[in-house]
């Protein structure tokens, strides 16, 4: 479950921009493009060179979903962990520190572009 009430999202695994939940682009504004898409069992946070969208699938059936967008335009600062060298399993890690206090913390699993993506939340916290 994605709850940012525990300022944490742990163990996101990469996945193809063809396995995002459909309904995630029809949230996209023009010229908003995949950066990267990661999954937990079944809730998924999608990186878009605009925002953060997090996608919580609730309910047995997970038919709900609840959505919940981070504006990058919102970011007062942030911070990026790459991996280690010859970690048998290597791992990510990004803090974003919102202007109204709140924390954000995911942890990646795997081949992550963790560089690409503080790059473009670079662009957005120092423009």
């Amino acid at each position: 479950m994605i709850n940012f009430s525990k300022n944490s999202v742990f163990n996101l695994k990469p996945i193809d921009e063809n396995e995002i939940q459909n309904d995630v682009f029809s949230l996209f504004i023009s010229n908003e493009n995949v950066i990267g898409a990661y999954k937990t069992i079944r809730d998924q946070v999608i990186f878009t060179n605009k925002r953060i969208i997090t996608v919580d699938v609730q309910g047995i059936t997970g038919k709900r979903k609840d959505y919940s967008t981070l504006p990058y335009s919102k970011i007062q600062y942030f911070s990026v962990q790459t991996p280690g060298f010859a970690e048998a399993i290597p791992d990510c890690e990004m803090e974003l520190y919102f202007t109204n206090g709140f924390m954000a913390r995911f942890e990646f699993k795997g081949n992550c572009n963790i560089i690409e993506l503080g790059k473009i939340i670079s662009e957005y916290v120092l423009s």
